[in-house]
């Protein structure tokens, strides 16, 4: 279950990748899928999303308009594309360092991660899995931030996580469930906070896909991938198409609509 936003559903959508990990992207199995989000007194947001081994794309609406969004993993390059007026936005994420997958280091689950290193502390039976156990040490700001987490060797994911601000988390598998017309692991999430509130969530694991398809946490928030068809994706997918002009800014009819300011107010 490994690690997508310039605004809008890769951010999203990007639990779906990487379940509750903060390790780097990696696909296994190149998909398409609509992504599905609903909430309650919301609105479903739907998109689609095609997904290579090094690109993802994410096809969505906003404020009306019909955008395109494309994140290529090795360059660390977020793309927004407008068709409407044949533009494109590029950002350079500043939260990863480009990863070189040639040094024994991309190994590492923190391989990738601004700032952090990591490193493992021995081996570990949790919640019947076989897991190994690692340090990792964010420096940002003059502060240093320890956490634990304890990563299941066979899917990657981590079953038991101590952050820094007092947080603990324990994943554990609950049998196996179709889901979306996909075979997959159900699992159950239980997040203990510093105050004692627990929370818990579920997620539906596709070992095809090394991902989780479907997600439900507290509050009746769902998010899932359906219609999923796995193969090869065209490259043509995740290019800039010819005509298409490079600008600096988002353009004003992206951005969220302003509240009304009340007559006198400041």
């Amino acid at each position: 279950m490994k690690s997508i936003s310039i605004s809008s559903v890769s951010l999203a959508f990007a639990g779906l990748l990487v379940g509750n990990t903060v390790f780097a992207f990696e696909v296994t199995t190149e998909f398409s899928a609509d992504a599905v989000q609903r909430a309650p007194d919301r609105a479903e947001y739907r998109a689609r999303m095609y997904v290579s081994k090094n690109a993802v794309r994410t096809d969505s609406v906003i404020n009306k308009i019909a955008v395109t969004e494309i994140m290529k993993s090795r360059k660390q390059v977020r793309l927004l594309l407008v068709a409407k007026d044949k533009i494109y936005f590029q950002q350079k994420s500043t939260q990863v360092e480009k990863i070189n997958s040639d040094k024994p280091a991309a190994k590492k689950p923190c391989t990738g991660l601004k700032d952090t290193t990591c490193e493992m502390l021995g081996k570990e039976k949790i919640n019947n899995r076989q897991t190994e156990k690692w340090q990792f040490v964010v420096k940002r700001n003059g502060q240093t931030y320890r956490s634990l987490h304890w990563i299941d060797v066979k899917r990657k994911m981590p079953v038991r996580e101590f952050f820094p601000d007092g947080t603990v988390t324990e994943l554990s598998i609950n049998g196996k469930e179709k889901m979306n017309g996909r075979e997959t692991e159900k699992w159950l999430l239980q997040t203990t906070r510093p105050d004692g509130q627990q929370l818990s969530s579920k997620q539906w694991y596709d070992p095809e896909l090394g991902l989780t398809i479907r997600e439900e946490v507290p509050g009746g928030f769902i998010r899932e991938l359906q219609n999923i068809k796995t193969g090869r994706q065209d490259k043509k997918l995740f290019a800039i198409p010819a005509g298409y002009k490079k600008v600096e800014q988002l353009p004003a009819y992206l951005s969220p609509p302003q509240p009304a300011v009340r007559p006198g107010s400041p």
